[in-house]
């Protein structure tokens, strides 16, 4: 009977956590960060792109600083680049969610892991994409974000993954920080906004809590 009882307690403990966790990721999803400085011209525009699950900040050529665009791979006729962050072994060993398996979801939300930019190319504006509106200040605290998420190599430069990509049209270079399940792929997408002075999540792991905000 002692034994049962046991068992149950830790039943319960395993199950309260997850539930734990999606209810106040719920609660910080829902509740929004107001935009810092607001009646000002904002004649830039960038995008917010999710494959259903992860989020991308796409961002116009044009609208990309040199540093930012420095050691970065593209063709002349790729005009806008999306850019994502996270797990190194998720991120190369799970190219699509049928590949998911429980260790490498594990190792990324709990173990902690080298990381990655993403980097997606795209010569024109996709259909899904959610267009945002943004000054030329908060376009240069978005740049200077993504910037910092890069790790660099001795003389400074960007470090890419050769032979990494999904396809012909994306790259993975090394970047600063560790995944875990309170800094995930989200989350690092959400502060970009946070600290551009952008409407924002107050805190969330989820694609759709940013993408609500602008919808």
């Amino acid at each position: 009977m002692k034994l049962l009882k046991k068992i149950v307690k830790y039943l319960f403990y395993i199950l309260a956590i997850p539930i734990l966790y999606i209810l106040v990721s719920l609660i910080l999803t829902f509740i929004s960060v107001d935009r810092e400085v607001k009646n000002q011209v904002s004649d830039k525009t960038i995008y917010l792109n999710t494959n259903g699950v992860h989020l991308d900040v796409v961002i116009p050529k044009e609208n990309i600083n040199n540093k930012l665009l420095k050691g970065i791979r593209h063709k002349n006729y790729e005009h806008y680049l999306a850019f994502g962050w996270g797990e190194e072994n998720f991120y190369l060993n799970t190219p699509n969610w049928s590949d998911l398996t429980f260790s490498n979801a594990f190792k990324a939300l709990f173990l902690e892991s080298s990381t990655l930019v993403h980097i997606t190319r795209y010569r024109s504006v996709q259909p899904d994409w959610i267009a945002i509106k943004i000054s030329s200040s908060e376009l240069n605290k978005l740049n200077l974000y993504l910037l910092n998420s890069f790790q660099k190599d001795t003389l400074g430069s960007k470090i890419i993954l050769e032979g990494k990509g999904y396809s012909f049209r994306d790259d993975f270079y090394r970047a600063k920080g560790s995944y875990s399940c309170f800094k995930t792929c989200n989350s690092w997408v959400n502060s970009a906004f946070k600290e551009s002075g952008l409407k924002a999540c107050l805190w969330t792991p989820f694609d759709f809590g940013l993408m609500n905000k602008y919808e």
